[in-house]
């Protein structure tokens, strides 16, 4: 059953080794080393089967103890040996926190779509959504917790991915290089919207960011035309504000995704749907036809001009 019937998410596609940050590169680095290794030992394990297939009959004992011994047991435990201190010599780095004054940015996932909050220099925190954006060219460390069950916080192309566990703050230090969008995922099991659950990043150059992360401060521009002003009026009686956060307007809910500037963001639902007013307009409606086990409702009953105006000042949020 196709439980997504209005299209795919819009995000790209993820892969570790089309890196884009110091983290990832050194990920794919000790992925290539270690296949090398793998095939060293397969190369030299089957050289071995092949040369005892081929030269059939009673071999020198003397010779055969040497080939086995070299060949099956000391060259292998060299090998892996030799990959395990490699390995482990990347864990200084990848473990070493930010330098003094990175950006920090607090994540914590949810079934099944993630708080984002910055931390400003001032103290403040600026919260968001299911988005992320960072700065090119500088370490970011991220503080990840959860609010229910073990997720995975993983952007593939920018570095390594680590668990997200109830009343524990675990960290992740990241350090993008090359500016453009790539995708995070949940990579830990949490649930039947699990494969739903991922989220934009955006790499800016340093400039970029720091307009971006000034407007996301900002609390919600007002509605300015009759249509988003019935949508505003239409939010707050449906009681969505009892679950969403605007800033600026009476909604401060906590339960649920910072709509503050959700006409900004790339997607709908955690990465599920472009964000466009076809699928806000779907996502309102048939909510759980489209992320099964979500816990936001489904408004099937809402008229058609009170839907049209609720879409249009959500996608006025900007």
């Amino acid at each position: 059953m196709n439980l997504n019937p209005f299209g795919m998410n819009s995000l790209p596609s993820q892969s570790a080794l089309e890196t884009a940050g110091s983290g990832a590169a050194q990920i794919a680095q000790l992925f290539y080393v270690m296949v090398a290794g793998a095939v060293v030992i397969w190369a030299v394990v089957i050289g071995l089967a092949v040369y005892a297939l081929w030269r059939p009959g009673r071999h020198d004992p003397r010779s055969t103890r040497l080939l086995v011994i070299g060949g099956g047991a000391v060259m292998p435990t060299v090998v892996l040996t030799g990959l395990l201190f490699y390995g482990l010599s990347f864990l200084p780095e990848l473990q070493r926190p930010a330098p003094e004054g990175s950006q920090v940015i607090d994540v914590s996932g949810a079934r099944f779509w993630w708080r984002v909050a910055y931390r400003l220099p001032d103290g403040r925190s600026v919260e968001a959504a299911n988005e992320i954006h960072l700065p090119a060219g500088e370490a970011v460390e991220f503080k990840l917790t959860s609010e229910d069950v073990i997720h995975s916080f993983w952007i593939p192309s920018l570095g390594g991915k680590v668990d997200m566990i109830p009343s524990r703050e675990n960290r992740l230090k990241l350090h993008p290089q090359v500016p453009g969008r790539y995708r995070g995922v949940c990579a830990e099991f949490c649930g039947a919207s699990h494969a739903h659950m991922a989220f934009d990043v955006v790499v800016h150059p340093r400039e970029r960011f720091d307009r971006v992360l000034a407007e996301l401060a900002q609390p919600a521009t007002p509605p300015e035309d009759p249509q988003t002003r019935a949508g505003q009026a239409a939010f707050l009686s449906l009681g969505c504000g009892a679950c969403h956060q605007i800033r600026g307007t009476q909604a401060a809910g906590r339960l649920g995704p910072d709509l503050t500037h959700f006409g900004s963001r790339l997607s709908i639902g955690a990465g599920e749907l472009r964000n466009t007013p076809e699928n806000l307009r779907h996502w309102i409606t048939r909510t759980h036809d489209i992320k099964p086990g979500v816990e936001m409702p489904a408004f099937e009953n809402l008229e058609a001009d009170e839907l049209e105006a609720l879409v249009a000042y959500l996608e006025h949020l900007r």
